[in-house]
């Protein structure tokens, strides 16, 4: 069995935990045993899932693994600390708030000979398979992608731009290479309104 830990149990990392202490018969999952999670907040036991401390966790030797599904902001100083432990990393996208920061934790990896993964499972649902089934072979001529959320906290969750990196990535796996030719941002505080568009071309234009 593989040990692994949950690092934040918000959405994402209460779904980890979900997942793993139930995995899908005859899955990987099952080579997995969930040693518990982490979190800054005090909660003693989830699904039968025991809250550990972060310093168990990193000095673990029975932990092998961490899934990590905190706020974006932190993504990277965690992941740093689990590679330094020599455990793998799964992450939630963004890996971190910078290209020089997700480069510098890539080579790091590579030096600790461990995985670093940044999960995106929208790629893996089946809409999005029939989706990237539907555009193969066919030429983008122009198109919009148009998608809404809450007010994300910038302090959290970095410059508004990551809250949109799931979309970009869509569009990346689905035209390949993108290059920003344009971008705008508007603000209406006084409404809690915020709203970015960005103009993209492929390579073929």
């Amino acid at each position: 069995m593989f040990g692994t830990v949950v690092v934040g149990v918000g959405i994402a990392g209460l779904a980890r935990i979900r997942d793993l202490m139930n995995p899908m018969p005859s899955s990987p999952s099952e080579h997995l045993k969930l040693f518990g999670f982490v979190s800054r907040r005090s909660f003693g036991n989830i699904n039968d899932a025991k809250q550990i401390s972060l310093e168990d966790a990193l000095r673990s030797q029975e932990i092998h693994a961490a899934f990590i599904s905190t706020e974006n902001k932190s993504h990277e100083e965690t992941i740093r600390m689990f590679l330094e432990a020599g455990k793998h990393v799964l992450v939630e996208y963004p890996m971190a708030l910078s290209a020089k920061a997700a480069h510098e934790l890539w080579e790091m990896a590579e030096q600790k000979d461990k995985i670093l993964h940044v999960e995106h499972i929208e790629l893996l649902t089946e809409e999005y398979k029939q989706l990237k089934k539907e555009v193969a072979g066919k030429d983008l001529v122009k198109g919009t992608l148009h998608f809404t959320g809450s007010v994300l906290d910038e302090n959290k969750t970095g410059f508004p731009a990551f809250s949109g990196i799931a979309r970009l990535t869509w569009l990346i796996d689905l035209f390949g290479d993108l290059t920003v030719t344009s971008a705008t941002r508007e603000k209406q505080k006084d409404k809690n309104y915020s709203r970015m568009t960005v103009h993209f071309q492929t390579a073929s234009k």
